[in-house]
């Protein structure tokens, strides 16, 4: 019985897919719910699993093409065939238990580590993994290429003689020209969108973080225990900014038309960036949630953005948004709107520097804060009076829990 691969029911909005990479060759064996190939959309990527098990008998669609709802990809021979290459599989799988455990974490890699061995025509099993629990990760790969490509080398060899009359031509230029995912397309796209659209402006301001600091330390093992989850700085930020956004709801709001769209409820986005690109997951009812739960979002997201399995409802909707530029060292920077969403928050690096307080003068672990708006809706007072809320919430934590 042949069973037709069809792309699968596209997320809402989203009208095509591009086929990024076949994981099964004609011909080969297939287990029933095995990934067997990878389609990407402007904002996800899709895995489509073998309906059951058997035999690749063909491939319609190769990588690269554009594909939409209902095309078939391949058609999958069910029954006799599988059963036949069952027992090679199985032999081979005979293997060591170390053997084995390697290739289960070669198993576990995102879809652009995939992409990237299959570039290489490169076997996942060779490649040492240093992401949690043995995953294989896109530095690992380049590394893995860069030592070996350093091997055809043998130190100490002379350089080639030139023959008389040449000209040495100096160090090798080379270029690469790469297509822009789709991810990295739409962001694009929504980036100048915003630019185009909305009348930016951007705030600063700056926040002393020693009490956060000082209440993390002293609370962080203690929240661990209770909560199975550590304490990050993030959650703080998102509660001083539920406490902002109900002072000043137009930096809650967003456009539409000619109609502002005033939201009751605080649904945040965290910009995380991943291997395909930046991503912006949405924690919901962020106004209801506690520091916990804020936390444990974050790293399922977090988990999400490694593993390449963010669907289209995590990254749909949002209020607001924050990005934290801070990670990667970042000191001032000038966040851009997430459209149709009027404001996005910007956190940066903490760094102890000399400030005055009751006139004299200290060190203290300081934070610039950004806050970039839509100026058709909102006032320069109001966002810096958010920011100042911000500010105070930060500088006294007590304010979070007792909302003042």
């Amino acid at each position: 019985m042949t069973i037709e691969i069809k792309v699968p029911p596209l997320p809402e909005s989203v009208t095509d897919a591009t086929l990024v990479a076949w994981h099964k060759k004609l011909g080969e064996a297939v287990s029933r719910d095995e990934n067997l190939v990878d389609l990407e959309t402007d904002k996800v990527v899709l895995e489509v699993p073998a309906p059951a098990s058997g035999v690749i008998a063909e491939i319609r669609v190769e990588d690269g093409a554009t594909v939409v709802a209902g095309d078939v990809l391949a058609i999958l021979e069910e029954g006799e065939g599988a059963a036949t290459a069952a027992p090679a599989v199985a032999k081979k799988t005979a293997a060591p238990v170390a053997e084995v455990s390697v290739a289960a974490a070669a198993a576990k890699m995102s879809p652009a580590v995939r992409r990237l061995l299959d570039e290489h025509d490169l076997d996942a099993t060779v490649v040492i993994g240093s992401g949690k629990e043995g995953r294989i990760t896109k530095s690992d790969v380049m590394a893995y290429l860069k030592s070996h490509s350093d091997e055809n080398v043998t130190p100490g060899d002379p350089a080639p003689e030139l023959e008389l009359g040449a000209v040495s031509s100096g160090p090798s230029r080379t270029e690469q020209r790469v297509p822009m995912t789709r991810l990295r397309t739409r962001v694009a796209e929504r980036m100048v969108e915003a630019q185009h659209t909305a009348a930016m402006l951007t705030t600063f301001n700056e926040v002393d973080l020693t009490k956060v600091m000082s209440l993390r330390k002293r609370h962080k093992e203690a929240f661990e225990k209770e909560h199975g989850v550590r304490l990050g700085f993030m959650s703080f930020f998102a509660k001083a900014s539920v406490e902002a956004l109900k002072r000043y709801p137009a930096v809650n709001a967003s456009i539409e038309g000619n109609d502002i769209i005033y939201h009751d409820y605080v649904d945040i986005g965290i910009a995380v960036s991943s291997e395909r690109g930046l991503m912006v997951p949405v924690l919901r009812n962020v106004d209801h949630s506690t520091f916990a739960k804020i936390e444990s979002d974050i790293n399922i997201y977090a988990g999400k953005a490694r593993d390449g399995s963010m669907s289209m409802e995590d990254l749909t909707g949002g209020t607001f948004t924050i990005t934290n530029g801070g990670v990667f060292g970042s000191m001032l920077s000038t966040p851009i709107l997430n459209p149709p969403q009027s404001a996005i928050l910007g956190m940066h690096n903490i760094q102890e520097r000399p400030v005055v307080v009751e006139g004299e003068i200290v060190v203290r672990p300081m934070m610039y804060l950004a806050l970039t708006y839509d100026h058709r809706i909102i006032d320069g007072k109001e966002a810096v009076q958010f920011l100042v809320s911000i500010k105070n919430s930060l500088e006294d934590p007590g304010r979070l829990l007792l909302q003042v």
